[in-house]
């Protein structure tokens, strides 16, 4: 059994969570194989941060692309919270489905679609079409709330 003193934490004493991942993010033993991981601590600029959501999420990876988006709504202008929030909220809510969590992706996408359409205003900063982005997360929801696939199917256009 690993004691407290034998955990990975950085030099603050915070826990580090250096054990490997599946592709939605789910923990595997230590030493197992996983997929390539994004720093917990990331903080990208703001069209960096899209682009890079854009292709974890089109490459089937939610987890990830909620780390990204996490990291600019932690580090954002307090103006750009509910749209940074909004958007990793519904990578949040992909994770879910992808893990065949059908409560935890209705719940997330619609909660994502809310603080999302409260930034709308702030995403026509950053190129996002949030009117069509919130439209998606809804659907999504109600059709898996309706019992439908848990599939998702295409992500999210975040970026044009």
């Amino acid at each position: 059994m690993t004691s407290r003193a034998d955990r990975d934490r950085d030099e603050t004493g915070r826990a580090r969570n250096a054990r490997p991942r599946d592709a939605a993010g789910r923990p595997l033993p230590p030493g197992a194989a996983g997929v390539g991981r994004v720093d917990e601590d990331v903080v990208l600029p703001p069209d960096e941060a899209l682009r890079e959501a854009q292709r974890l999420l089109d490459g089937g990876f939610p987890f990830h692309a909620h780390e990204v988006l996490e990291g600019a709504w932690k580090s954002g202008a307090d103006d750009e919270r509910a749209f940074w929030q909004g958007l990793a909220q519904l990578a949040v809510g992909l994770t879910h489905a992808q893990r065949g969590n059908r409560r935890g992706a209705v719940s997330l996408l619609r909660r994502g679609a809310d603080n999302l359409g409260s930034g709308a205003s702030v995403a026509g900063r950053h190129g996002v079409d949030a009117e069509g982005v919130v439209a998606w997360a809804q659907t999504r929801a109600d059709a898996v709330e309706a019992g439908g696939e848990l599939d998702v199917g295409t992500p999210p256009r975040l970026v044009r």
